[in-house]
This record gives C-alpha cells, structure tokens and sequence, in this order.
C-alpha cells in the first residue's frame, strides 16, 4: 500500500527493514502504473547492493525493473536497467529558422525528404540506405566505440566541435578511466572474423534512428514567459524552429547488452547463484568483479556509439534545412540520456545510477555541473511527450534530490504495442494528427505509437511540477516527424 506523502510524492514499502521505493505521481498516475509494474520495483528494490529505487510517472512494465525507474547501488551493476539500446537519448538542435518558414505543408515535405536522404529509419537500416548519408568505414567506427565524442572523431566526421559540451557525457572511459582499456576488447572480440564483419556491420549504422518509438520531429519553440532568461542561457530562440531526436546505440548497442546478458547468466548457473526474485532479466555484477569491469566496458562503447549517432544525425539534419533554407545556422542545445548507468553523488556517497527509461536531472550549482556553461542554471531536461500533444524542454529543482536527482523520460506508454493495434483506430490517429496540422514520412503512421498509446502528457508534467523536481521552461510543438515508415506520401 503507498503512502501518500504530498501532491505528486508518494511511497512504496518493501519490507525486509529497506527504505521504501519513492514515487512520483499524481493520483492518476499512480493509478496508472499496474500491479506488475509496481512488483518489478519491490523485486528491484530487494535486490543485492540496490541502496535505493525511485519510480518515475512514465513507469510501466520493463525487462527486469520497469521503463521509467532509477536504481541506485554503491557496489553491483545492472544491464537490465540500462536495457539492451545502450544510452537511448535525446537531443535537441535549434536553428534559426522562424517558424512561418515551415508552415507550408510543401515545404515541409521537402525537409522530410531532404531529411530521409540522409538519416535512414528502421530496424537493420544504415548508411547504404540514405543516399546522401555520411559513411563511416571500420577503422573510424572502432574510434568511435572507444573514444566517443573526441575532437579526432568530431573532425573526421565534419561535427561541430562546440557540441561536444553540450553532451551529457561526450565520452565513456573503461572503470579505469582509459579509452585504451575500451579498445584492447573491441579488439578482442573482433578477433573471430564473423565477429568482426558483424561489427562493423554496426558500425555502418551511425547516423540512423532505428525503429520502434525513435523518431526526429521539426518543433516550434514556445518559451514560458516567467523562464526566458534560462530558455535564453540554454540557447533555445521563442517562435523558432528546432529538431528533437530520439534514438540510442542501434544494433551496436544491442549486440553488447545482449551478450552480457548471455554472459552473466552463464556466470549465475555455474556458480549457483539465485537471480533476484527469480528473475534473469535482474541478473548483475559487483562492479569491482571481472564480469562487472567487462559490463562497464562493453556499456561505455555502447554509449559512445549512441553519443556519437545523435551528434552525426543533428549534424545530418542541419544540412537537410540548409538544402531547402541554405544559411540557416544551429546549434545544439543539449544530448541527454536514459539508459544509462553513471557514477553520481547520492546520499552522500558515489553510486552507481542506473536510470532505465528515467533522465538525470541537476539543479544549478550541482557539484557535476561546476565548470559547464550550466553550472548557474542547470542543464537543459528534454522530454517527449507525443507529436500531437507537444514536447517539453524543463529545468531541474532542488528538490530534484528526492528522486536521485532524475526525472521521467517521457510520457511512458499506457498501452502495450498490442494492445494499441487492437485498440487504436487508424482513421482517428490520422485525424487527430491532421487537427494538429502534423504530418510524417509514414504514408501510414504506426498505431502502436500513436499519441493515444502513451499517458497523457499534461498529467505527466504536472507529476514533476507538482512534486518539486522540476519547471517547464519551454513547449515544442511538432510540425513533423520522421520515424520507421514508407517514403514521405507526396
């Protein structure tokens, strides 16, 4: 039974003397998050070395812990809730471009093809599948599992380097701070000639967004009146046009998670050891063990792979707008990530941050925001909602800290993908997204991300306000949007 403790806060005992799971959540969604949902956070919770665990308002069923909930340990490493698209991210790129510019429905879909050219979207598609992509061969690919978002990397591939700070993380090191740690595995594990042709096979992946719920949609900013001054320190421009994308570590990614999942089970059955609640979904490792340094190590390529595929699609981007809008200038405003497990300061100690579904959230004068141009501000909070309902662009509170300094990463789905195809109706997800005057590259827009698939997005928002951790400080408002579809329907 939760114990209501304010508006949008809430707890969740789990007995054995362990402090209680945090939750946050309006009423509604509270009643939103389903009794399974709500058992893979105790069965977190009650995990070896798990210190503590906050379920967020997107929350809903996962593999091992739910999407949308933080797991914090001092001493063990989770896949399960980093999930098997390594740093799943979001990004934000604003350009100049007002929007009246892109208000004719021509126009737009002349982005989008411009756009499709370069970014390629679907499961298993790369380079060889937009023409005028940007092709990475197996040697710059290798660099860039291994060092990220370097100056080396950023130049080869005709990245601003100026991006790079306006990254969560530019970069991912081995637990011994050496990209040389990272680069003596890859090495290792490309040693098997099909091995190898199927890494690099990943490699030509870069600069794609994959299927599922990845997507980039073309914004219009609307700044809150009472948050210019942050909206103006982020970079973001009232009325302008801006591209937000949604995407992770691609096949590269999920090959590595995947195969430490096989791994650490092996481990489990040799030993005799017992999996959490029964569960190998919420299998682990000490992270000082062999196992929990290989985990590291294979998750900061994954992340590396994912930093570098946002940075070389909002790149991509930029030069579709500046096909049909030649002189428009962009800048990103920020990369931010939600599969990912990080070294933070919580309740006085550092720990292991495991954030599935879940996005860091740090208020100004945040000890690991000092010496970044968001130290006096806090860094930019990028949250999707839905392409019919807008998106949002927040700013962390101090009371952030009830929640391990992290926030949702989104609305979270209210329905299954089966369950929306059986439910949705396609003609009323067309209409509603007509009404709203967007448009996609999907000559049919897929109902199992339909708007309607999703929590509604107001009474997420008003979860975070309401329980302190964070405000709005911008609106987007979608024009369009790429995701895995046919061509553009002209």
């Amino acid at each position: 039974m939760m114990t209501v403790t304010g508006d949008a806060l809430a707890t969740l005992p789990v007995g054995d003397d362990l402090s209680p799971i945090t939750v946050i959540g309006t009423e509604p969604i509270r009643q939103s998050f389903g009794g399974e949902t709500l058992a893979q956070a105790i069965n977190s919770r009650r995990a070896p070395g798990v210190s503590r665990v906050v379920l967020n308002p997107d929350a809903h069923v996962g593999y091992g812990a739910p999407v949308g909930c933080v797991m914090v340990s001092p001493t063990h490493v989770y896949p399960g809730p980093v999930g098997v698209d390594i740093k799943c991210s979001m990004s934000l790129l604003q350009m100049d471009l007002p929007a009246e510019a892109i208000e004719s429905l021509p126009v737009r879909k002349k982005l989008i093809r411009a756009i499709c050219k370069r970014v390629p979207t679907g499961a298993g598609r790369g380079q060889r599948h937009a023409p005028k992509s940007r092709r990475v061969d197996g040697k710059l690919g290798f660099q860039i599992a291994t060092e990220g978002a370097s100056k080396q990397v950023l130049k080869k591939l005709g990245i601003p380097k100026s991006w790079a700070d306006a990254c969560e993380d530019a970069f991912h090191t081995a637990p011994d701070g050496s990209s040389d740690t990272l680069a003596a595995r890859l090495e290792w594990m490309g040693r098997s000639c099909d091995k190898l042709d199927r890494i690099e096979s990943k490699y030509r992946q870069l600069g794609s967004y994959g299927g599922g719920n990845h997507f980039g949609e073309a914004e219009v900013v609307r700044v809150v009146d009472s948050q210019r001054a942050i909206a103006e320190a982020f970079g973001l421009k009232d009325g302008c046009v801006a591209f937000l994308s949604h995407c992770g570590s691609r096949g590269f990614g999920h090959d590595l998670a995947v195969a430490q999942f096989r791994a650490l089970k092996t481990v489990f059955q040799k030993q005799g050891l017992a999996f959490p609640a029964g569960d190998p979904q919420l299998v682990y490792a000490p992270v000082d063990s062999p196992e929990g340094r290989d985990y590291l190590c294979d998750m900061a390529m994954g992340a590396n792979f994912a930093t570098v595929n946002h940075l070389l699609i909002n790149d991509l981007v930029l030069e579709a707008f500046r096909e049909v809008f030649p002189g428009v200038r962009g800048e990103l405003v920020y990369f931010i990530s939600h599969n990912i497990a990080r070294q933070e300061p919580i309740d006085g100690q550092v720990q292991w941050v495991h954030r599935k579904g879940a996005t860091r959230a740090l208020p100004a004068g945040h000890s690991q925001l000092l010496g970044t141009r968001f130290e006096s501000t806090g860094h930019p909070i990028l949250l999707p909602g839905n392409p019919r309902d807008g998106s949002s662009v927040m700013v962390a509170n101090v009371g952030a800290a009830a929640a391990a300094f992290s926030v949702n990463h989104g609305a979270g789905r209210r329905l299954s993908r089966t369950k929306a195809k059986k439910q949705l109706l396609q003609h009323e997800i067309d209409r509603g997204l007509a009404e709203h005057d967007v448009v996609s590259n999907c000559s049919v827009y897929p109902r199992d991300e339909a708007p309607d698939a999703y929590k509604d997005f107001e009474e997420v928002l008003r979860s975070v306000r309401q329980a302190g951790l964070a405000e709005e400080v911008a609106r987007l408002k979608a024009k369009f949007v790429i995701k895995d579809g046919a061509a553009a329907d002209d």
